[in-house]
């Protein structure tokens, strides 16, 4: 009797609204049941013409109705098929297989395109981290370094004539003017700049003025011939010249650059100046008695170390992941947060059991909790750093003194730490949010490698010695971030003001463009589901009590949902 069945169909998949006039419907398979087994089943032909997809108005069943139908006519159908109802309704093949052609070339269509598409991608983007080093070496002279000369030139030792300074200076002009152009930038600077004050130099490396300075005290010549004259055996050797050096503003730069310049600059000043020394103890014997030099040892040999003085040190180590990779990690919570939470928050819109949310309300909502999420989440990034030791406590130091772990703010630097990182939050993870709505899966995953990528590079790394084209950098996000915190923790010289207003103007632009990219990732989902819709043979209803289905006749028009851009507003 029912040989018409060639295939049985998956007895899950059946679904039959009844009519209220009594006629009888196709099953959604598109094969009749035999007549004996038909039952009052409607469809109303213009349900595509209600707004509000009521399914339990006066002219449909109710749910309970509609439920003992389906139930009712499933049971008697796979009672009908038997067993064969339980069969598969497809067997699979090999890859191979000639039914596979068309499907096959389409998938491997797109894997080689997604493959092209990674590719350029990956180099495009990570070749803007390799490039910050490149050529590293010949951008050196972008650290500027100021020698200033005071040796004689200070009351009451300007009557003697100077013999360390001339051979600083001389010797950082050579090396300045070296076609090899891998040094440092090494400047001279007239004293009067500084109003004869070495103190002053130190405020200018303190004020960012320069990466370094070199200090040729006024007493360095003087000093080292009375020590040799006088037989002076406390005379101290590195009180002639001075390295004013600060780590803390840019601990790898100092270490990898600067650091080995300066202790090249100090073998080569050693080595002049003390063949020029020893040459002039040699010839005046007669002002410079042997027996009285060797009282004082080390002011003929060596006679001049330059002595380091650090400002600023980079301590304590556990400092590093508050002003480099720990950052990362900001950027990634914030990205993640939006796969976390828009489920959770779409069920407002979704009606289940209340009715849907106004959209705009929605939007305001999501502002806030993310906001409140990134101020939690900053907080709790902040005290892992106070947990492990970094001492906001501390009060701040003198600025042209050595200060270890002082902080800018004193007790009040945690808060002002804290302020910081939810402010970076809110401009690297509201840009997150945005690109996640405009952009979709899988491209997503793109966006947080490129935003990732072009934060760490010119965030963690001196933007002057990377090429010009990574000056946009200054206007990123986690540069300032970066900044502001090695200000607060080391107690650098403070950007503050500049450091929060750029972060507030990109929270405020990301704000602005939050709305709009809401709007469209909600336009893009329902076009997607009216797309959809025009392919399937049954309808999808969202009613107060779940989603219902509802077999398509052909002819029937398809149900009308929301269109506009800004629909809703």
């Amino acid at each position: 009797m029912h040989d018409q069945f060639n295939t049985p169909p998956d007895a899950s998949h059946l679904l039959i609204a009844g009519r209220a006039d009594g006629s009888s419907e196709k099953l959604t398979t598109g094969r009749m049941l035999p007549s004996r087994y038909r039952r009052r089943q409607s469809y109303h032909s213009s349900y595509g013409k209600r707004s509000q997809g009521d399914v339990s108005s006066r002219n449909f069943f109710s749910p309970h109705d509609y439920d003992s139908v389906h139930e009712y006519n499933l049971r008697e159908y796979t009672q009908i098929l038997g067993e064969r109802a339980c069969e598969q309704p497809h067997q699979s093949v090999g890859f191979w297989d000639p039914k596979m052609s068309k499907v096959r070339k389409h998938v491997l269509t797109l894997w080689v395109r997604t493959i092209a598409i990674l590719m350029v991608f990956v180099f495009a983007v990570l070749s803007m981290y390799w490039a910050v080093f490149y050529n590293v070496r010949d951008n050196l002279r972008n650290l500027e370094v100021h020698v200033v000369d005071f040796d004689s030139q200070v009351a009451p030792y300007d009557n003697v004539t100077a013999i360390v300074g001339p051979v600083m200076t001389s010797l950082t002009r050579l090396i300045h003017s070296s076609s090899l152009h891998q040094s440092l930038g090494y400047r001279i600077i007239p004293p009067a700049e500084y109003s004869y004050s070495p103190i002053a130099v130190r405020r200018a490396v303190y004020n960012w003025d320069a990466w370094a300075a070199i200090i040729i005290n006024p007493n360095a010549t003087s000093m080292l011939l009375d020590a040799v004259t006088s037989g002076d055996a406390s005379y101290d050797p590195t009180g002639a010249v001075q390295y004013i050096i600060q780590t803390a503003r840019q601990e790898s730069t100092t270490y990898n650059y600067i650091l080995p310049q300066l202790q090249i600059l100090t073998s080569r000043f050693m080595s002049q100046f003390g063949a020029a020394w020893t040459q002039m103890l040699l010839t005046d014997v007669s002002r410079f008695a042997p027996l009285i030099m060797a009282e004082a040892s080390a002011a003929v040999n060596p006679g001049v170390i330059p002595l380091q003085i650090d400002l600023r040190p980079f301590e304590p180590s556990t400092a590093t992941p508050s002003v480099t990779i720990g950052l990362i990690y900001l950027i990634i919570v914030a990205f993640f947060s939006f796969s976390f939470f828009l489920p959770i928050h779409n069920k407002y819109v979704q009606p289940q059991g209340h009715p849907p949310l106004r959209f705009w309300h929605l939007i305001i909502w999501r502002w806030v909790a993310t906001a409140v999420l990134y101020l939690f989440i900053s907080l709790t990034y902040s005290l892992v750093s106070l947990a492990f030791g970094v001492p906001f406590w501390r009060p701040p130091g003198s600025a042209t003194e050595v200060a270890i772990n002082a902080t800018a703010y004193g007790r009040g630097s945690f808060l002002v730490y804290w302020i910081v990182n939810f402010l970076g939050m809110l401009a690297l993870g509201v840009a997150c949010e945005n690109a996640a709505m405009v952009l979709g899966q899988p491209w997503t995953a793109l966006w947080l490698i490129f935003w990732v990528i072009t934060n760490v590079s010119t965030s963690f790394y001196p933007i002057e010695l990377a090429p010009a084209f990574f000056r946009w950098g200054y206007a990123w996000p986690l540069h300032h971030v970066v900044q502001a915190s090695r200000q607060i923790i080391f107690d650098l010289k403070s950007e503050i003001g500049l450091n929060v207003g750029v972060l507030l103007a990109w929270a405020v632009i990301n704000t602005a463009l939050f709305p709009l990219c809401c709007y469209f990732m909600r336009w893009r989902t329902e076009h997607q589901q009216r797309e959809a819709l025009r392919t399937r043979d049954r309808y999808v209803v969202h009613t107060t009590e779940g989603e219902r289905e509802f077999p398509k006749r052909e002819g029937d028009r398809q149900p009308k949902l929301g269109r506009g851009f800004m629909r809703g507003i």
